[in-house]
Order: structure tokens, then C-alpha cells, then sequence
């Protein structure tokens, strides 16, 4: 790896593109490096991963509602379209439009893979846009597995370097210039072209964090559909000759000067060298449980302190609950966020998906986690559950936070360590680093857990016939043909979401 030193210049200064960030990205999507064998297994992990929580979610009110848009933008002129999760394969519509509701359906339930640095963010969410095109524009599965390489190695490089949050920039940011790379990739396109690209995709994608603070809303799910979407409608224009604001990172009035650490700032951003393999997608990681991913280890804790301390679900027995932990822990899902709405019965379930004193006492009550059930208003305002809910919250400990940042993988951890002090006075102590399901976890996950989750989330909503069809062919990811990707998508069974009203709108 290379790194990329990425600084504010003053106009007068005349930064050659060479020089700039989204030209170095691009150059590395360019870059016709193979994807090795390790990567391309991880990449049908991933897809597969994606089909699940998406399958999950085909009925929720905002993948409907992205999905009836979607459906109301038939095939464009330029390509065969793309299909819709949940819809009939043989329905194309425009892929801006499928990368759209496929985006939301993936995101929905906060289910997939996740990577976490200097910033967070879901590399996964690069599939949805890369897919859509790749079936639009008659790409192979090689094409496909390629893009997504890139994709998720810029993604996380950007990671890895840049912080958006501690500006209140949502994480999507990153997103929009690696879907972005991915598609120049998937394509064959030329330096100059996805440069223009990525320039446009990143200009389009900065909002705030608001999406994720306080009452959190169904926009949670929108956000990285819409840098997806941006990033097709950025590739199209830059196809047709189009320039976007240059220099994007770097120019005195840009975006690190004035959203990100201002005029004086600099960061190292790690890059392939040319000729490098594309291998981020290893350093990134699948949730086992619906929930935000620094939750992913303190409900396995839970569920392992319900099991060996069976009186502590027991009303009464517990006066507080402290959670030592990171300082994004502690600030984003914790009670370091100040967000009364953490601590509400009756707030959303993109709430109570943030906030990890929720999660935490209903692991440790029930024992396990589930989807749709940990989140049922029903089960967040029992008594009992409310009662205890309020005595837990969050402090940050220098140590968790270091080792949260930490680059060597064998020590960056993403839990804490808890301590209980119970109504006799007495304390329960104990930690975890990292979730079970994580690759240096109890029970890493590998090809046969993807499966396993596929299947269980898929089985009330596609048939078995459908769940069988997309493994074998997914499993072939890299030989597909252009024909056979298209059938890269699920179909729901009959009647599934014909119970389902979609909602109108202008289109």
C-alpha cells in the first residue's frame, strides 16, 4: 500500500489533478489488477449477505415504499435495466432506480457487514449500484466481482483516513466516490472518466449527520441508496463528457476545509500501489445480530451473562449497569449521545437499533436477539424492561478507545467491559473485545453461516425452490454470464406482497 497525502491548497496554487485524491482513486480503479481467489469468496459472502437482510425487509414500509418507486421508472434506452429485489426478474427498470430500492432493502434492518476506523460505514452498501449497472450495461460476473473490489477497497481505504462524524458529516460520503470507482472499474473506464466520477459522486452525497441522531427516521435506510443512485447518475454524466468541482477534497473552498478539519488539515490515505491486489473487503466484517454494529459484542456478552447468571433477569436485582467502552461507542449509541429518545419506550426501532442501553438489557433479559421481535414496541416498553433500560448507561474508557482505533487487527476491538452492580452490593465484572461472528471471534463466520443466515431470514418470504436457485447461482459468481446475472436478484412468493399497499406518490 501507498499512502496518499491529502492537504488543502489554496487556489493560486494550481494543484495538478495528478496530485488529487479522486485522481488517485481513480487510478486505482482503473488499475487491471485480478482479484484473488481469497477476495472473490468474500465478495459472494458479502452478496449473499446482502440478499438476506434485503429479503428480510421486503415487506417493511420503507423498502415498499422505495420499491413502488423504483417500479415507476421502466427500462431506459441505453440497456437491458435491472431488476428490483422482491419483484418479478423479467420487470426491468432504469438501474439508478433498482440500485434505489435494492439500496434500502439492504439497509433497512442494519444487518450486513460494516468496517470501522476513523470512520464507520457499510461497505456492502457498494453492491446494490455496482449490481444494478452490471445487469443494465451486460457486464460478466468477472465485470461484477471486480467492481466490487474496488469498491470496497476505496471505501474502506477512505475509512481508514478520513473522519466524517466528528463534523457531523454522515458517513455516506465515503460511499458515494467508491460505488463510483467500483462502476468505473466494472466498466473499463478511463482515469480521466471516473475521475470526473468520483469528483461528481462526492459532491453529491455530503449531508449532515442529523439522519442519525435524536428521533432517528426512515431516511436511515434512504441515505446510502441515494449515494448509490448519485453515483450511476455521476458515472452517466461523466461518460457523456461532464466535469465536476476540482479539486473535491483539496480546494480552498472543499469539501476538508470547510466540512471536514479545515484549511490547515492533512491526512494519509492508504491506496494500492499499481498492480496491487484489491483486499479491504478483508479487514471488514458481518453483523450475526440486527443491530448497529458496535452492539454486535455486547449482545453476545449478554446473551453469555443471561446464560451463566440466571437471577439477573429477576425484577429487582439489578441497581446499574455500566458500560466501559470506546468513545464512538459511548457517544453514537450510548448515553455519551445525550439523546433522550435512547432511552424512550415509544421511539423508533432506527432508535432503539442506536441505542446500545436498549440493547443491552433486552440481550440480557431474553437471552438472545432476534430481527423483529427485540424491537416490537410491545417488548420495548415492558415493565421491566423500561425499569432497567434507565439504569444502564455508557462511560468511555481511554483503553477501549485506543484499541478501537487501533491498525493492528489482532488488537482493534469494538466492546468493552461491563460492570453490574447488583441491589446486595455486589458486582458482576466482565469484557469482550470482539463479536462472536467476528473473524477473530468465539464463532468467526464463514461460506456455511452466510447460507444459514440466507435461508432462515428468506424462508417466510421466498420459496424454497427461489432460495435454492439464487445459491447455486451466486456460488458462481465469477462465471456467470451476462444472461445468468441478470437472474442475480430474489423474487418473493406469491401473495408475499400482493398484501401489501404500496404507497402514491408523484410518479
Amino acid at each position: 500500500m501507498k499512502n496518499h497525502h491529502l492537504r488543502v491548497h489554496k487556489s493560486e496554487e494550481n494543484l495538478e489533478r495528478t496530485g488529487q485524491l479522486a485522481w488517485a482513486i481513480a487510478e486505482v480503479a482503473a488499475d487491471p489488477v485480478e482479484v484473488s481467489a481469497e477476495v472473490t469468496d468474500m465478495i459472494i459472502n458479502r452478496v449473499i449477505d446482502n440478499a438476506s437482510v434485503a429479503a428480510a425487509s421486503l415487506t417493511r414500509a420503507p423498502v415498499v415504499s422505495a420499491r413502488s418507486q423504483a417500479l415507476a421508472h421502466p427500462v431506459t434506452t441505453g440497456g437491458n435495466g435491472a431488476t428490483v429485489f422482491g419483484s418479478d426478474p423479467g420487470r426491468r427498470v432504469s438501474p439508478e432506480w433498482a440500485a434505489w430500492a435494492n439500496g434500502v432493502a439492504v439497509r433497512e434492518l442494519d444487518y450486513h457487514d460494516t468496517f470501522l476506523a476513523a470512520e464507520y460505514s457499510h461497505p456492502g452498501d457498494n453492491i446494490p449500484p455496482i449490481v444494478a449497472v452490471a445487469q443494465h450495461a451486460g457486464c460478466t460476473g468477472r465485470d461484477l466481482v471486480r467492481g466490487i473490489a474496488t469498491g470496497y477497497e476505496i471505501q474502506v481505504d477512505l475509512v481508514k483516513a478520513i473522519s466524517l462524524h466528528k463534523h457531523k458529516i454522515d458517513h455516506v460520503a465515503h460511499l458515494g466516490p467508491s460505488a463510483a470507482a467500483g462502476i468505473g472499474t466494472m466498466l473499463g473506464l478511463d482515469v480521466e472518466t471516473i475521475f470526473q466520477a468520483v469528483g461528481q459522486a462526492l459532491h453529491t452525497t455530503t449531508a449532515t449527520r442529523q439522519s442519525r441522531k435524536g428521533q432517528i427516521s426512515t431516511w436511515k435506510a434512504h441515505a446510502p441508496a441515494f449515494a448509490g443512485k448519485m453515483a450511476i447518475e455521476a458515472v452517466d454524466r461523466a461518460m457523456r463528457g461532464q466535469t465536476s468541482p476540482e479539486p473535491i477534497y483539496e480546494g480552498e473552498d472543499g469539501v476538508i476545509a470547510w466540512l471536514l478539519d479545515g484549511p490547515d488539515a492533512s491526512y494519509e490515505v492508504p491506496l494500492p500501489e499499481a498492480g496491487e491486489p484489491k483486499r479491504a473487503i478483508l479487514d471488514s466484517y458481518t453483523k450475526e445480530h440486527s443491530a448497529e454494529y458496535q452492539a454486535q459484542a455486547w449482545i453476545d456478552l449478554a446473551r453469555k451473562l443471561h446464560s451463566q447468571y440466571p437471577h439477573l433477569v429477576e425484577s429487582g436485582t439489578i441497581d446499574r449497569v455500566v458500560l466501559h467502552t470506546s468513545h464512538h461507542t459511548h457517544y453514537v449509541i450510548g448515553s455519551g449521545a445525550n439523546d433522550p429518545q435512547k432511552y424512550d419506550p415509544t421511539a423508533s426501532r432506527e432508535t432503539l437499533d442506536h441505542s446500545i442501553p436498549y440493547i443491552f438489557t433486552v440481550a440480557l433479559q431474553d437471552g438472545r436477539w432476534h430481527h423483529v421481535d427485540s424491537y416490537a414496541p410491545e417488548r420495548a416498553s415492558r415493565q421491566d424492561t423500561v425499569e432497567l433500560w434507565q439504569r444502564v448507561t455508557t462511560q468511555e474508557d481511554a483503553e477501549w478507545t485506543r484499541r478501537y482505533h487501533s491498525l493492528d487487527p489482532n488488537e482493534k476491538a469494538f466492546g468493552g467491559r461491563v460492570e453490574i452492580v447488583l441491589t446486595d452490593g455486589s458486582t458482576i465484572v466482565d469484557e469482550i473485545a470482539v463479536a462472536d461472528a467476528h473473524p477473530l471471534g468465539a464463532r468467526p463466520f464463514a461460506r456455511e453461516d452466510y447460507i444459514t443466515k440466507f435461508r432462515t431470514l428468506a424462508a417466510d418470504v421466498l420459496e424454497p425452490a427461489e432460495i435454492e436457485r439464487f445459491l447455486e447461482l451466486v456460488q458462481r459468481l465469477p462465471e456467470l454470464t451476462a444472461d445468468e446475472l441478470s437472474g442475480l436478484t430474489i423474487q418473493a412468493a406469491s401473495g408475499v406482497l400482493a398484501g401489501v399497499d404500496s404507497p402514491k406518490g408523484l410518479f
